[in-house]
């Protein structure tokens, strides 16, 4: 005997109810964690207790900070949602040549050595606690931090939870909006209603970039595929405080800085460090 359609929707509607509640999906169709060994060149690695666990972070010199034998300022990096600190953080402390600067970089948990699960609702927290960890390292001196693609949510995150000197933040995705605005028109919200209200607030780029007392740089791919430029123009006009937006003309969402773009950024570094260029 077939079940009847009024059986049928409220079969449905249980399933639909436990699929958006129950399961984890914003945590898979946004993360994807690695785990494999990766030449981290000349960063060391340091473990810093997290949850039970430990995050793993790379952190590197450059080479005026070697010289004069300790930084002058710190940067704490963020990178993207399938990406990892191992990966860039030697390459990355090679760009601040002409400041004594050491660039350490997190591992989300779940990527490379940081302890799993990889989740969402984990990455505000361990943010915010890597960020600690470096603040006993460096004191008063100023602390830098910088956010690529998803990691602009947790520079973003810490910008609003602490004091810093100032942000980098590359191709910034308000997940929210991106989910709802989208996706949500071939599901007519179904699925990208509940799933926009699963990001955790830690999260909201939008929220954290009102609240943010520090100034910032963004640097906007305009051909960005992955993070639309209108999009992250929500996160710029959302910011609070002084900031300087530099547009990298025909760049994609992962294409490198450089030419005229890199000679921006190296100015606006002058300006959000001042007195710190050598």
């Amino acid at each position: 005997m077939k079940p009847s359609a009024r059986t049928r929707i409220a079969i449905y509607a249980v399933l639909y109810l436990g699929l958006i509640t129950l399961a984890p999906l914003p945590d898979r169709l946004i993360l994807f964690p690695t785990t494999n060994r990766l030449d981290a060149g000349a960063a060391t690695r340091k473990a810093v207790p997290f949850q039970s666990g430990e995050l793993e972070v790379w952190t590197a010199r450059s080479a005026l900070a070697h010289q004069r034998g300790q930084p002058e300022i710190y940067v704490l990096r963020f990178y993207g949602n399938a990406d990892r600190a191992d990966r860039w953080v030697a390459a990355e402390a090679g760009m601040w040549n002409n400041r004594a600067v050491e660039v350490w970089g997190m591992n989300y948990p779940g990527f490379g050595g940081s302890s799993g699960p990889a989740r969402l609702a984990r990455l505000g927290p361990a943010a915010l606690t890597a960020f600690d960890e470096l603040k006993k390292t460096a004191g008063e001196r100023p602390i830098i931090v910088f956010g690529a693609s998803l990691g602009t949510t947790t520079a973003l995150h810490i910008a609003a939870h602490r004091k810093i000197a100032g942000l980098i933040l590359h191709n910034p995705p308000p997940l929210r909006q991106i989910i709802l605005r989208q996706f949500g028109w071939w599901n007519l919200w179904l699925f990208a209603g509940p799933m926009a209200q699963k990001i955790p607030a830690d999260l909201d780029c939008i929220a954290n970039a009102r609240a943010v007392h520090a100034p910032a740089i963004f640097l906007l791919a305009e051909n960005d595929e992955v993070v639309a430029p209108k999009f992250q123009r929500l996160v710029v006009d959302a910011y609070a405080r002084e900031k300087r937006i530099i547009p990298l003309p025909g760049a994609g969402h992962n294409s490198p800085i450089e030419g005229a773009a890199l000679a921006n950024f190296h100015s606006a570094l002058d300006w959000l460090l001042p007195g710190n260029a050598n």
